[in-house]
Formats: structure tokens, C-alpha cells, sequence
């Protein structure tokens, strides 16, 4: 198929995919023509083409990125309940007993966080 025909089929979708955005935004790009001319030319708005070019512009999304987890048990513990351990970049550890404060943690972490932008 040809660009020319590509970029009618296109125009003439009510909803764009990704790959049809590029099409069109490249197509516009490589013409040389002012927006409005070639949406004109092509019947299409040119908000939609400016959207879609501001849109694809942008860098994509950093890719969520999960952490391994691993549940260990040291075997029973004493008191009502199990510690839990996080285990920080770097080789520290905070170990929160059965029962801590939330306040407590939250500060932890804060102090925590300060150091790491240091």
C-alpha cells in the first residue's frame, strides 16, 4: 500500500490508533505543509494531528519495576506476633516488632529517605 493511500485510510478513521497517529503526524512532518493545510487537504482536524504529535513526543512512561520479595521466618518469635524486616539498598535493615507505631515508621523512613538524597 502506498503512503499516499495509507494516509487517506487513515484520515478517514474516526479513532486512531497509535500507529495511525504516527502516520499522519509523520506524514504532516514530512510534507512541509502548514497544519492547517494539510488537515485541510486530508479533512481532519488539526487539533487531532497537533494532540497526537504533542503525544507522541513525550518519552514513554517508566515501566513499573517490582522489587523481589522473599518471606523468611527465623522460627517463632516471641511476644504476639512476627517482626517484619525490610531490607534497604546497601545492607540495612529495619526490623519493625509486632505492634510499632505507624508515626514511628513514617519518621524512620523519613530520616531514611534525607540520607539517601544526601
Amino acid at each position: 500500500m502506498s503512503r499516499r493511500t495509507e494516509v487517506a485510510q487513515v484520515a478517514r478513521r474516526r479513532y486512531w490508533k497509535q500507529a495511525d497517529a504516527r502516520v499522519m503526524v509523520e506524514a504532516w512532518r514530512s510534507s512541509g505543509e502548514a497544519l492547517s493545510k494539510f488537515a485541510d487537504r486530508h479533512g481532519v482536524d488539526p487539533k487531532r494531528i497537533a494532540r497526537w504529535a504533542s503525544r507522541l513526543a513525550r518519552p514513554e512512561p517508566e515501566k513499573v519495576r517490582f522489587h523481589p520479595v522473599r518471606l523468611a521466618s527465623d522460627g517463632p518469635e516471641s511476644g504476639s506476633g512476627s517482626a517484619i524486616e525490610i531490607r534497604l539498598v546497601g545492607g540495612r535493615r529495619v526490623r519493625l516488632a509486632h505492634g510499632f507505631e505507624t508515626e514511628d515508621l513514617r519518621r524512620v523512613l523519613a530520616v531514611l529517605e534525607e540520607a539517601a538524597r544526601c
